[in-house]
Protein backbone atom coordinates (compact mmCIF):
# COMPACT_ATOMS: atom_id res chain seq x y z
CA UNK A 1 0.00 0.00 0.00
CA UNK A 2 1.61 3.29 -0.65
CA UNK A 3 1.30 5.91 1.63
CA UNK A 4 2.64 9.80 2.01
CA UNK A 5 6.28 10.16 2.75
CA UNK A 6 5.50 11.28 6.21
CA UNK A 7 4.41 7.99 7.18
CA UNK A 8 6.78 5.92 8.64
CA UNK A 9 4.26 2.48 9.17
CA UNK A 10 2.13 1.42 11.91
CA UNK A 11 2.86 0.45 15.30
CA UNK A 12 0.85 -0.90 18.18
CA UNK A 13 -0.66 1.65 20.80
CA UNK A 14 -0.19 -2.09 23.73
CA UNK A 15 3.11 -3.38 22.97
CA UNK A 16 4.71 -0.80 20.40
CA UNK A 17 5.51 -3.56 18.14
CA UNK A 18 5.39 -2.44 14.41
CA UNK A 19 3.56 -3.41 11.72
CA UNK A 20 2.74 -3.32 8.00
CA UNK A 21 0.06 -0.70 6.66
CA UNK A 22 -2.72 -3.20 5.55
CA UNK A 23 -2.73 -4.70 8.95
CA UNK A 24 -6.03 -4.46 10.90
CA UNK A 25 -4.61 -5.62 14.64
CA UNK A 26 -1.32 -5.78 15.97
CA UNK A 27 -0.07 -9.47 15.51
CA UNK A 28 1.39 -9.70 18.45
CA UNK A 29 -1.04 -9.16 21.00
CA UNK A 30 -3.82 -7.99 19.51
CA UNK A 31 -3.69 -4.12 20.16
CA UNK A 32 -4.86 -1.08 18.34
CA UNK A 33 -2.56 -0.45 15.58
CA UNK A 34 -1.92 3.65 14.56
CA UNK A 35 0.39 5.33 12.30
CA UNK A 36 3.22 6.68 13.04
CA UNK A 37 4.35 10.02 11.47
CA UNK A 38 8.00 11.56 10.78
CA UNK A 39 7.12 15.01 12.44
CA UNK A 40 9.82 16.66 10.34
CA UNK A 41 7.88 16.32 7.60
CA UNK A 42 4.46 17.62 9.10
CA UNK A 43 4.28 21.34 8.08
CA UNK A 44 0.20 21.43 7.53
CA UNK A 45 -2.53 19.97 8.40
CA UNK A 46 -2.52 18.33 4.99
CA UNK A 47 0.45 16.70 5.57
CA UNK A 48 -0.92 14.41 7.98
CA UNK A 49 -3.36 12.92 5.26
CA UNK A 50 -2.00 9.29 4.66
CA UNK A 51 -2.59 8.58 1.75
CA UNK A 52 -1.71 9.80 -1.42
CA UNK A 53 -4.51 12.16 -3.14
CA UNK A 54 -5.22 10.34 -6.13
CA UNK A 55 -5.50 6.95 -4.38
CA UNK A 56 -7.88 8.53 -1.71
CA UNK A 57 -11.67 7.85 -1.82
CA UNK A 58 -13.34 11.25 -0.87
CA UNK A 59 -16.70 12.96 -0.76
CA UNK A 60 -15.18 16.28 0.42
CA UNK A 61 -15.07 15.19 3.93
CA UNK A 62 -13.27 17.25 6.51
CA UNK A 63 -12.66 21.22 6.71
CA UNK A 64 -16.04 21.57 9.30
CA UNK A 65 -16.77 25.03 10.38
CA UNK A 66 -15.78 25.76 13.74
CA UNK A 67 -18.70 27.89 15.52
CA UNK A 68 -18.04 29.64 18.96
CA UNK A 69 -20.62 30.03 21.49
CA UNK A 70 -20.17 32.62 23.84
CA UNK A 71 -22.98 31.81 26.15
CA UNK A 72 -21.99 28.69 26.84
CA UNK A 73 -18.63 29.74 28.15
CA UNK A 74 -20.50 32.10 30.24
CA UNK A 75 -21.90 29.56 31.37
CA UNK A 76 -19.38 27.64 32.22
CA UNK A 77 -16.99 30.04 34.10
CA UNK A 78 -14.74 29.71 31.17
CA UNK A 79 -12.74 32.01 28.67
CA UNK A 80 -14.03 30.44 25.20
CA UNK A 81 -16.25 27.42 24.19
CA UNK A 82 -16.36 26.34 20.39
CA UNK A 83 -17.86 23.89 18.94
CA UNK A 84 -16.26 21.29 16.01
CA UNK A 85 -19.07 20.48 14.19
CA UNK A 86 -18.68 17.29 12.52
CA UNK A 87 -22.14 16.87 11.43
CA UNK A 88 -21.42 19.15 8.29
CA UNK A 89 -19.65 16.40 6.61
CA UNK A 90 -21.15 14.12 3.54
CA UNK A 91 -23.53 11.24 5.21
CA UNK A 92 -23.45 13.98 8.83
CA UNK A 93 -21.26 11.99 11.03
CA UNK A 94 -17.56 12.23 11.98
CA UNK A 95 -18.06 8.39 10.70
CA UNK A 96 -16.65 9.97 7.22
CA UNK A 97 -13.24 11.34 8.45
CA UNK A 98 -12.67 7.54 9.58
CA UNK A 99 -14.81 5.68 6.66
CA UNK A 100 -12.82 7.23 4.06
CA UNK A 101 -9.12 6.81 5.18
CA UNK A 102 -10.94 3.40 5.95
CA UNK A 103 -12.31 2.45 2.69
CA UNK A 104 -9.35 3.89 0.82
CA UNK A 105 -6.97 1.61 2.85
CA UNK A 106 -8.77 -1.29 1.83
CA UNK A 107 -9.44 -0.23 -1.83
CA UNK A 108 -5.48 -0.08 -2.00
CA UNK A 109 -5.02 -3.17 -0.58
CA UNK A 110 -6.75 -4.80 -3.55
CA UNK A 111 -10.26 -4.96 -1.68
CA UNK A 112 -13.68 -5.19 -3.88
CA UNK A 113 -16.18 -5.04 -0.81
CA UNK A 114 -15.67 -3.93 2.85
CA UNK A 115 -17.95 -4.93 5.80
CA UNK A 116 -18.33 -3.16 9.50
CA UNK A 117 -20.58 -3.90 12.51
CA UNK A 118 -22.17 -0.20 13.41
CA UNK A 119 -24.65 1.29 15.68
CA UNK A 120 -25.77 2.90 12.07
CA UNK A 121 -23.69 5.97 11.38
CA UNK A 122 -20.21 3.91 10.24
CA UNK A 123 -22.73 1.34 7.95
CA UNK A 124 -23.81 4.49 6.33
CA UNK A 125 -20.45 6.16 6.04
CA UNK A 126 -18.71 3.15 4.77
CA UNK A 127 -21.91 2.14 1.72
CA UNK A 128 -21.11 5.95 0.49
CA UNK A 129 -17.38 5.73 0.27
CA UNK A 130 -17.55 2.09 -0.71
CA UNK A 131 -20.19 3.24 -3.79
CA UNK A 132 -17.97 6.04 -4.31
CA UNK A 133 -15.10 4.00 -5.09
CA UNK A 134 -17.02 1.57 -6.85
CA UNK A 135 -16.95 -1.55 -4.90
CA UNK A 136 -19.69 -3.38 -2.62
CA UNK A 137 -20.32 -2.92 1.27
CA UNK A 138 -21.65 -4.85 4.01
CA UNK A 139 -22.88 -3.22 7.01
CA UNK A 140 -24.30 -5.50 10.42
CA UNK A 141 -26.34 -3.31 11.92
CA UNK A 142 -28.74 -4.13 14.97
CA UNK A 143 -32.51 -3.76 15.05
CA UNK A 144 -32.04 -0.84 17.23
CA UNK A 145 -30.11 1.07 14.40
CA UNK A 146 -32.33 4.18 13.05
CA UNK A 147 -34.54 3.78 9.79
CA UNK A 148 -32.57 7.07 8.47
CA UNK A 149 -29.24 4.94 8.47
CA UNK A 150 -30.64 1.79 7.23
CA UNK A 151 -32.23 3.72 4.06
CA UNK A 152 -29.48 5.48 3.65
CA UNK A 153 -26.92 2.43 3.46
CA UNK A 154 -29.60 0.66 0.60
CA UNK A 155 -29.57 3.99 -0.82
CA UNK A 156 -26.03 4.40 -1.49
CA UNK A 157 -25.97 0.53 -2.52
CA UNK A 158 -24.87 -0.94 0.57
CA UNK A 159 -25.84 -4.42 1.41
CA UNK A 160 -26.99 -4.74 5.34
CA UNK A 161 -27.66 -7.35 7.97
CA UNK A 162 -30.24 -5.96 10.29
CA UNK A 163 -29.70 -8.50 13.55
CA UNK A 164 -32.34 -8.50 15.76
CA UNK A 165 -31.03 -7.39 19.43
CA UNK A 166 -28.51 -4.58 20.23
CA UNK A 167 -24.97 -3.08 18.95
CA UNK A 168 -23.04 -6.31 20.40
CA UNK A 169 -25.20 -8.94 18.73
CA UNK A 170 -24.14 -7.16 15.45
CA UNK A 171 -20.89 -7.52 15.98
CA UNK A 172 -21.06 -11.03 16.89
CA UNK A 173 -22.93 -11.49 13.32
CA UNK A 174 -19.73 -9.88 11.40
CA UNK A 175 -17.34 -11.78 13.55
CA UNK A 176 -19.53 -14.85 12.81
CA UNK A 177 -20.18 -13.79 8.98
CA UNK A 178 -18.43 -16.30 5.93
CA UNK A 179 -18.93 -13.76 3.51
CA UNK A 180 -16.06 -12.26 2.11
CA UNK A 181 -15.89 -8.76 2.66
CA UNK A 182 -12.33 -6.39 4.11
CA UNK A 183 -13.16 -5.50 7.32
CA UNK A 184 -13.23 -1.87 8.08
CA UNK A 185 -14.48 -2.07 11.47
CA UNK A 186 -14.23 0.37 14.87
CA UNK A 187 -10.45 0.15 16.08
CA UNK A 188 -9.25 0.03 12.52
CA UNK A 189 -5.85 1.90 12.04
CA UNK A 190 -7.25 4.38 9.24
CA UNK A 191 -10.26 4.94 11.27
CA UNK A 192 -7.84 6.18 14.34
CA UNK A 193 -6.36 8.49 11.61
CA UNK A 194 -9.59 10.09 10.92
CA UNK A 195 -9.15 11.46 14.41
CA UNK A 196 -5.39 12.62 13.28
CA UNK A 197 -6.75 14.56 10.99
CA UNK A 198 -9.28 16.15 12.77
CA UNK A 199 -6.89 17.35 15.35
CA UNK A 200 -4.86 18.83 12.92
CA UNK A 201 -7.93 20.43 11.27
CA UNK A 202 -8.87 21.93 14.92
CA UNK A 203 -5.09 23.40 15.23
CA UNK A 204 -5.28 24.92 11.55
CA UNK A 205 -8.79 26.53 12.26
CA UNK A 206 -7.18 27.95 15.52
CA UNK A 207 -3.83 29.07 13.59
CA UNK A 208 -2.27 26.51 16.11
CA UNK A 209 -3.39 27.82 19.32
CA UNK A 210 -4.01 24.80 21.23
CA UNK A 211 -7.37 24.65 23.14
CA UNK A 212 -7.11 24.05 26.72
CA UNK A 213 -9.74 21.04 26.72
CA UNK A 214 -11.43 19.22 23.97
CA UNK A 215 -14.59 17.19 25.22
CA UNK A 216 -15.62 14.15 22.79
CA UNK A 217 -18.41 12.02 23.16
CA UNK A 218 -17.36 8.47 22.77
CA UNK A 219 -18.11 5.10 21.82
CA UNK A 220 -15.10 2.99 20.93
CA UNK A 221 -12.20 5.01 21.66
CA UNK A 222 -10.83 5.14 18.32
CA UNK A 223 -11.11 9.08 17.50
CA UNK A 224 -9.97 9.71 21.40
CA UNK A 225 -6.65 7.79 20.24
CA UNK A 226 -6.61 9.78 17.43
CA UNK A 227 -6.60 13.04 18.57
CA UNK A 228 -4.38 12.70 21.48
CA UNK A 229 -1.65 11.03 18.59
CA UNK A 230 -2.73 14.06 16.55
CA UNK A 231 -2.14 16.66 18.70
CA UNK A 232 0.92 15.48 19.90
CA UNK A 233 2.39 14.91 16.48
CA UNK A 234 1.67 18.88 15.76
CA UNK A 235 3.73 19.76 19.01
CA UNK A 236 6.51 17.22 17.78
CA UNK A 237 6.28 19.65 14.21
CA UNK A 238 6.52 22.27 16.17
CA UNK A 239 3.42 23.56 14.75
CA UNK A 240 1.68 23.91 18.41
CA UNK A 241 2.73 24.67 21.44
CA UNK A 242 0.51 21.95 23.69
CA UNK A 243 -1.49 18.93 23.93
CA UNK A 244 -4.96 19.66 25.07
CA UNK A 245 -6.51 17.83 28.09
CA UNK A 246 -8.91 15.29 26.27
CA UNK A 247 -12.07 14.22 27.67
CA UNK A 248 -13.95 11.20 26.76
CA UNK A 249 -17.81 12.03 27.54
CA UNK A 250 -20.03 8.87 27.49
CA UNK A 251 -23.83 7.92 28.71
CA UNK A 252 -23.93 6.68 32.56
CA UNK A 253 -25.42 3.28 31.03
CA UNK A 254 -23.00 3.12 28.50
CA UNK A 255 -19.99 4.34 29.72
CA UNK A 256 -17.00 1.80 29.95
CA UNK A 257 -14.41 3.90 29.46
CA UNK A 258 -15.25 7.27 30.85
CA UNK A 259 -15.57 5.09 34.25
CA UNK A 260 -12.30 3.35 33.48
CA UNK A 261 -10.72 6.64 33.29
CA UNK A 262 -12.84 8.39 36.33
CA UNK A 263 -12.00 4.93 38.64
CA UNK A 264 -7.53 5.13 37.31
CA UNK A 265 -8.59 1.86 35.87
CA UNK A 266 -6.21 0.58 33.07
CA UNK A 267 -8.80 -1.15 30.79
CA UNK A 268 -12.10 -0.51 30.60
CA UNK A 269 -15.16 -3.06 31.89
CA UNK A 270 -17.52 -4.54 29.23
CA UNK A 271 -20.72 -3.06 29.77
CA UNK A 272 -22.96 -5.87 30.52
CA UNK A 273 -26.32 -4.26 28.79
CA UNK A 274 -26.30 -0.56 27.74
CA UNK A 275 -29.69 0.92 27.06
CA UNK A 276 -28.68 4.68 26.19
CA UNK A 277 -30.78 6.79 24.04
CA UNK A 278 -28.00 8.26 22.61
CA UNK A 279 -27.62 4.86 19.99
CA UNK A 280 -24.33 6.29 18.29
CA UNK A 281 -22.30 5.65 21.57
CA UNK A 282 -24.56 2.42 23.17
CA UNK A 283 -21.08 0.31 23.00
CA UNK A 284 -20.71 -2.14 25.67
CA UNK A 285 -16.99 -3.16 24.47
CA UNK A 286 -15.16 -0.38 22.92
CA UNK A 287 -12.69 -1.69 20.61
CA UNK A 288 -10.14 0.86 21.33
CA UNK A 289 -11.24 0.91 25.21
CA UNK A 290 -7.57 0.30 26.99
CA UNK A 291 -5.98 2.59 24.13
CA UNK A 292 -8.52 5.61 24.55
CA UNK A 293 -7.77 5.39 28.49
CA UNK A 294 -3.95 5.52 27.47
CA UNK A 295 -4.69 8.35 25.33
CA UNK A 296 -6.50 10.55 28.16
CA UNK A 297 -4.06 10.00 30.74
CA UNK A 298 -1.21 11.03 28.09
CA UNK A 299 -3.25 14.09 27.61
CA UNK A 300 -3.82 14.58 31.14
CA UNK A 301 -7.31 14.82 30.39
CA UNK A 302 -10.24 12.01 31.63
CA UNK A 303 -13.13 10.42 31.58
CA UNK A 304 -16.71 12.23 32.39
CA UNK A 305 -20.40 10.24 32.97
CA UNK A 306 -23.30 11.83 31.85
CA UNK A 307 -27.41 10.41 32.52
CA UNK A 308 -29.87 10.33 29.09
CA UNK A 309 -32.07 13.38 31.02
CA UNK A 310 -28.78 15.59 31.20
CA UNK A 311 -28.12 14.86 27.51
CA UNK A 312 -31.22 15.56 26.04
CA UNK A 313 -31.75 18.94 27.87
CA UNK A 314 -27.98 19.52 27.10
CA UNK A 315 -28.94 19.12 23.29
CA UNK A 316 -32.22 21.23 22.97
CA UNK A 317 -29.88 24.03 24.91
CA UNK A 318 -26.79 23.47 22.61
CA UNK A 319 -29.62 24.32 19.28
CA UNK A 320 -30.67 27.50 20.80
CA UNK A 321 -26.71 28.41 21.98
CA UNK A 322 -24.95 27.12 18.58
CA UNK A 323 -25.36 24.88 16.00
CA UNK A 324 -28.09 22.37 15.62
CA UNK A 325 -26.73 19.17 17.07
CA UNK A 326 -28.63 16.09 18.35
CA UNK A 327 -28.04 13.64 21.51
CA UNK A 328 -25.16 12.52 20.75
CA UNK A 329 -23.68 16.76 20.18
CA UNK A 330 -25.57 17.36 23.40
CA UNK A 331 -23.30 14.39 25.68
CA UNK A 332 -20.14 16.67 24.95
CA UNK A 333 -21.99 19.82 26.14
CA UNK A 334 -23.63 17.52 29.50
CA UNK A 335 -20.20 16.43 29.69
CA UNK A 336 -18.98 19.82 29.60
CA UNK A 337 -21.45 20.92 32.15
CA UNK A 338 -20.55 18.07 34.56
CA UNK A 339 -16.52 18.83 34.13
CA UNK A 340 -17.70 22.59 35.23
CA UNK A 341 -19.19 21.62 38.04
CA UNK A 342 -16.06 18.88 38.88
CA UNK A 343 -13.76 22.27 39.06
CA UNK A 344 -11.80 20.84 35.80
CA UNK A 345 -12.13 24.15 33.84
CA UNK A 346 -10.05 27.07 35.08
CA UNK A 347 -10.95 30.49 34.55
CA UNK A 348 -9.04 31.60 31.62
CA UNK A 349 -9.80 27.91 29.77
CA UNK A 350 -10.34 27.44 26.06
CA UNK A 351 -12.76 24.44 25.10
CA UNK A 352 -13.60 22.79 21.90
CA UNK A 353 -16.43 20.58 22.29
CA UNK A 354 -16.91 17.90 19.61
CA UNK A 355 -20.43 17.24 17.58
CA UNK A 356 -19.91 14.56 16.04
CA UNK A 357 -23.61 13.79 14.53
CA UNK A 358 -25.70 16.42 12.80
CA UNK A 359 -28.37 17.52 14.81
CA UNK A 360 -31.19 16.67 12.26
CA UNK A 361 -30.22 12.69 12.33
CA UNK A 362 -31.56 12.62 16.15
CA UNK A 363 -34.36 15.22 15.53
CA UNK A 364 -36.61 12.58 16.86
CA UNK A 365 -35.09 12.41 19.74
CA UNK A 366 -34.93 15.57 20.45
CA UNK A 367 -38.63 16.24 19.48
CA UNK A 368 -39.84 13.18 21.84
CA UNK A 369 -37.84 15.13 24.77
CA UNK A 370 -39.76 18.40 24.16
CA UNK A 371 -43.19 16.77 23.83
CA UNK A 372 -42.68 14.87 27.41
CA UNK A 373 -42.00 18.56 28.35
CA UNK A 374 -45.49 19.88 27.08
CA UNK A 375 -44.01 21.63 24.19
Amino acid sequence: MQTIAAVRGLSCTACGESADPGVGRCPDCGGVLALDYDADDITSAADAHPLPSEATVSIDEGATPLVGVPELADELGVDRVAVKDEGRNPTGSLADRKLALAVSAAVAAGADRVGTPSTGNGAQSAAAYAARAGIDSKGFVPSRCPFLNKAMVNVHGGDMYVVEGRYEDAVEAFADSDEAFTSVAPGHPFRVAGGTALALELLADREWAAPDAVVHPTAHGETVVGLQRGFALAVDAELADAVPRIYAAQPETAAAIAEAAVDGAAEPVPVDRPDTIVGPLEVPEPAAGAAAIDALDASDGGGVVVPDKAVLQAAVDGCELGPEVGATGGTAIAGARELAERDAFETDDDVVLVNPVAGSKEADLLRSHLMSQGM
